[in-house]
Parts: structure tokens; C-alpha cells; sequence
């Protein structure tokens, strides 16, 4: 019997109806706009065209080509090692979260610099504040425990006139801290935006890499590839997202009247029950969680806010279950 030929889907429906990588990427209109990516394009099983996902420098490349030609950046780049984010995963965390403002600014999303959003956890990339700018024209504040990942992103705006006076990159100083250090006496931000190392340990953290090379290929990884890189801080933190994401909603609570709407990727579903309690030991007046999904990838947003923002969803309540199981990865 003839094998069926595999057919591939040209629409990523999961993904946030403006995000403008719902579509397969068009690599000659990505090369137009970044020659650098042509040696990289290669043929799938399915004969359409894409790059090895294995290898870091194609990921890199076409992490660069999108950013140049969706968001006309004029440079990016990153050092070795450092984290290089899917980008349609970060531009549906922007998308999703745009529609949460306009939830509480009757239906209409806020654009423009009088919108300030904090990212907690920049990066080398700089990637969050790049697509909420050129998306909507937020102003950024992104800040960082890493001196080379503050340098990078500095870099980026430097060499971007588009960003330069858009985003500001501050470097925490003191790493048990989120937001004391960085949000400023006076200072407020209608939101700020998350991504927080989900693993408790670099062991942890190797395994779930050789889980997402698995899901893009049917070979077993022989090695641990780190594909789209990233340092401890990136990956990792003692306690892992359920215990940082914890410490973010305790001391956000000091800051209740300088953020409208705070925020977080949440990676593990089975972390929810324990962040929503902490929700409300420090009485959050709403908490929204908005579910995303990429590929096989299924996340969510948590979001909280200390004031009222005419929105009818109340903080959601945990769900005590006898006999829990250890938490498990989505």
C-alpha cells in the first residue's frame, strides 16, 4: 500500500489572531529582508521549506530574519549561550496581554508611549519590549540580574534608532529581589510581563530541552542540545517558576499602586493551585488566566491587579486535592 504523503498545515490556529506568525514563514520574503538566512534553508519531510531546528545558529538566523522583517529592526544579535526565544510564542504573550488593557479601557487596546509596561527578565534578546513597541508603541522599562544580558540588550537599542528613547534596560542589583530596585519612588507602569526560569535545576532544565527536541523530531536527542540556548539564570532558579513566580506575587503587593496590571507565563499547569493561593494571601482583587497554546505547547498567563478594573472574572480559587500528585510538565 502507497504511504500517504505528509501534509503539513500552512496556519498556526492556536496561536493569537493578530499575531502575524499564525501564517508558515515565507523564507524569500525572509531572506529579502536578511540574506544571512539563504544557507540555512533547507527542505522538510513534508518538501516545504524551513531550517534545522538542531542547530542553533539556523535558530538564531531566522530569529533574526523575523525580527528584521516583521518588526524592521535594523541589527539584533546575541552572545553565544544566551536564550533565543521562538518568536511567535513572545508575540502571543504581547497579543493576548494587549487585550487584557482593553478590557479595562472600553474594549480598545492603549497604544502609544503613554503605555509603560516593566519586563521582568529582558534578556540578551530584548525580544518582549522589540514586539510591544513595534506592535503598539509601548514604552518599555526591561530589567535584568545579568550584566552581559543588560549589555546585549543596551546594544540592541543602541543600534536600533527606532528603540533608542522606547526602552530602558535596568540592572538589578540585588537578585533576591523582582521589583524593589527597579520600579522607581513616583514611577508607574500600566503592566508588566514575565517569562521566568521554570526549572529548579540545571539537571531539570537539560531534560526538558531533550523533551522539545523529541517533539521536532521521531529520533531520540543522543546529547543534550541546548537549540535555542540560554544561561542558568534563563532556565533555572532555586525552587524552580512555582517558587519565583511565588516571591514575585508576595513582594508585587508592595507595589500595588505602582502597576495596574502585573503578570506572568505560567509553563506548568500543575503550579496554578499553588499561585493562585498566593494570589490571595495578599488579596489581589482580580486575577485573570488567559490560555495560550504553539504547536504542542500548551501555557497561560496569570495576571493580577490590587485595584478594580470593571472586568467580572474574581480571583479564581485553588482546588485541594487529596493524595496530590507530584506537579508534572504540560
Amino acid at each position: 500500500m502507497a504511504q500517504k504523503k505528509k501534509v503539513q498545515s500552512n496556519t498556526k490556529p492556536k496561536l493569537h489572531p493578530r499575531n502575524p506568525h499564525r501564517k508558515r514563514y515565507d523564507f524569500e520574503k525572509l531572506i529579502e529582508s536578511c540574506q544571512e538566512l539563504a544557507p540555512f534553508v533547507i527542505k522538510n519531510d513534508y518538501g516545504q521549506e524551513s531550517i534545522n531546528f538542531f542547530d542553533p545558529e539556523a535558530v538564531k538566523m531566522l530569529n533574526t530574519a523575523l525580527l528584521k522583517h516583521f518588526y524592521e529592526l535594523d541589527f539584533w544579535e546575541i552572545p553565544p549561550q544566551f536564550l533565543c526565544p521562538p518568536i511567535p510564542g513572545r508575540a502571543d504573550y504581547i497579543h493576548h496581554i494587549a487585550d487584557l488593557l482593553s478590557a479595562s479601557n472600553d474594549g480598545k487596546i492603549p497604544t502609544g508611549e503613554q503605555v509603560k509596561c516593566l519586563d521582568i527578565g529582558v534578556g540578551a534578546n530584548c525580544v518582549y519590549p522589540i514586539i510591544g513597541n513595534k506592535s503598539y508603541g509601548w514604552k518599555f522599562v526591561g530589567s535584568d540580574i545579568d550584566p552581559k544580558s543588560a549589555n546585549a540588550a543596551n546594544k540592541i537599542i543602541d543600534s536600533n534608532p527606532s528603540l533608542k528613547d522606547q526602552i530602558e534596560i535596568r540592572f538589578q542589583k540585588n537578585k533576591r529581589n523582582i521589583f524593589s530596585g527597579i520600579i522607581q519612588k513616583g514611577e508607574h507602569f500600566d503592566l508588566t510581563i514575565c517569562n521566568p526560569p521554570f526549572h529548579a535545576s540545571a539537571e531539570e532544565a537539560a531534560r526538558g530541552t531533550n523533551r522539545k527536541l523529541k517533539n521536532l523530531t521521531d529520533e531520540k536527542p543522543t546529547e543534550t542540545v541546548l537549540n535555542f540556548g540560554g544561561k542558568n539564570n534563563e532556565l533555572w532558579t532555586k525552587g524552580g517558576e512555582r517558587q519565583f513566580i511565588k516571591n514575585m506575587i508576595q513582594e508585587s503587593k508592595d507595589f500595588a499602586k505602582s502597576v495596574k496590571w502585573f503578570s506572568t507565563l505560567v509553563s506548568k499547569k500543575a503550579n496554578l493551585n499553588a499561585i493562585y493561593d498566593a494570589l490571595q494571601k495578599v488579596k489581589a482583587k482580580e486575577v485573570k488566566t488567559i490560555p495560550m497554546g504553539q504547536g504542542q505547547k500548551i501555557s497561560r498567563i496569570v495576571a493580577w491587579t490590587f485595584s478594580q478594573q470593571n472586568t467580572p472574572n474574581p480571583p479564581p480559587k485553588s482546588k485541594k486535592k487529596r493524595n496530590a500528585k507530584s506537579p508534572s510538565t504540560e
